[in-house]
């Protein structure tokens, strides 16, 4: 059956020759039954099989574990990875959550094109479960997808054995003679998992039976809604202009579109998305501020920033704004956007300056800085021109300056200095700054 079952959700998600799968091993039965069945299956689907175990030093054990890893490998010939990490303290989510997070990082940078987990029946029943406990939303109660598709940042991830229930996979362990650690933290109750395992799910199993599967059940009907919600947030997202969203467009949208809109972009971005307290702040500010009005709200991992009718979320602190130089590229990525360069008649910056320059730098503003936008008027600094254009506080760190010679040319939302313009026939290159959403 577990045989079966693997074989199938390996082919559901197009695994085949040439794949190459990595099995997240702890040592535990979970892992090590993962490890055999995927051993098994290697010479019929044509895939290429590693393992990679996580050390986190949690444990006076750690260093056994790491060797019955290695071990265990070693006897099936899979070639063999050891991470080794240090989990930080005081997250606010706890100790499990903490390593949970440091030990995917980890393992989304293991060169391959599939992850494998060994989460069973019983794992998805405890995370719905517990997620409902911690008040999570649609996408939370869908807990543990049977595989996520690859991305461009990170390998996809498999759970084959997602239908299977615990007492099966340790049947095969035994069956098959396999050894395997025993982790003393899966027994600490002080966990709240470990709680809902040992204490509350064996309750509920007296009353209901199939308790089990029926929240497992419950969490594919989740995942179905939480995709449905996707689905409508990427039309929302087309709806409010594409990549940054038009102020007046989305609030015009009902508060809990808007919501569903901003949580699915943060995602796409990689970043957690923010609590709901933050987002409701936001939405009450957004709407509660006049349409000129400038504004950044600060989401946790991200900011909510609202600027000349356009609304993006901006995750990018200002030291990642690194210095570029310009070499007649179309377009320099500058943050969460671009600076693209577009050849144009009679406007922007004069060709001919660019092309004579030792040096073309788009950088950010540097102490000091004076420019003039059009002839006969004075030279102001750089607080003042932004001052005077509306730029916010916030904002102005931000701001690309294209330096010619170590000279300002051009400042993004503000113009061409006097000195560098384009003659009214002459050739010339605008720059032009695109923020772009996640």
């Amino acid at each position: 059956m577990l045989l079966r079952a693997a074989s199938g959700a390996l082919a559901a998600a197009g695994v085949g020759p040439g794949s190459r799968l990595c099995c997240a091993l702890s040592g535990g039965v979970d892992s090590i039954v993962l490890l055999d069945l995927l051993h098994a299956l290697a010479p019929s689907l044509g895939f290429s099989l590693q393992a990679a175990h996580v050390h986190h030093g949690l444990s006076a054990h750690a260093d056994a574990w790491a060797r019955a890893c290695e071990a265990r490998c070693a006897q099936l010939k899979v070639p063999f990875a050891l991470f080794r990490v240090e989990v930080p303290c005081g997250d606010s989510e706890g100790l499990e959550a903490a390593a949970r997070r440091v030990r995917h990082a980890v393992l989304d940078g293991v060169e391959c094109d599939w992850l494998v987990f060994g989460h069973h029946q019983d794992d998805q029943a405890e995370t719905i479960l517990f997620r409902l406990l911690r008040g999570s939303g649609v996408r939370g109660a869908a807990a543990m997808a049977a595989f996520e598709p690859p991305r461009a940042a990170r390998p996809g991830r498999l759970r084959p054995l997602l239908g299977c229930r615990r007492a099966a996979i340790e049947a095969w362990a035994r069956q098959r003679g396999l050894a395997w650690v025993e982790d003393e933290s899966n027994a600490a109750l002080d966990f709240s998992r470990n709680h809902l395992r040992h204490r509350v799910l064996p309750v509920i199993g007296e009353r209901f039976p199939a308790a089990v599967s029926t929240l497992a059940r419950a969490a594919e009907h989740f995942r179905e809604a939480s995709e449905l919600l996707d689905q409508l947030a990427a039309q929302d997202q087309a709806a409010c202009g594409g990549r940054t969203l038009r102020r007046d467009l989305l609030l015009a949208l009902p508060d809990a579109r808007v919501a569903n809109l901003l949580r699915w972009l943060a995602r796409r971005n990689g970043l957690r998305a923010p609590a709901r307290a933050r987002l409701d702040e936001a939405l009450r500010q957004m709407r509660a501020v006049a349409a000129s009005h400038p504004l950044r709200v600060e989401l946790g991992d991200m900011a909510c920033c609202v600027y000349r009718g356009q609304v993006w979320l901006d995750s990018d602190a200002a030291d990642c704004l690194q210095p570029r130089r310009w070499a007649g590229e179309e377009s320099l990525p500058w943050g969460a956007g671009s600076i693209d360069f577009r050849p144009a008649v009679g406007e922007g910056v004069a060709r001919a300056a660019l092309d004579g320059a030792g040096s073309v730098m788009l950088a950010m503003c540097r102490p000091g800085l004076r420019m003039r936008l059009g002839g006969g008027r004075p030279r102001r600094s750089f607080r003042k021109l932004c001052q005077e254009a509306g730029v916010p506080a916030w904002m102005r760190e931000r701001l690309p300056v294209l330096w010619i010679d170590g000279e300002p040319a051009w400042i993004g939302g503000l113009g061409v200095a006097a000195e560098f313009a384009c003659a009214p026939a002459g050739p010339g290159v605008v720059p032009e700054w695109r923020v772009r959403g996640p």
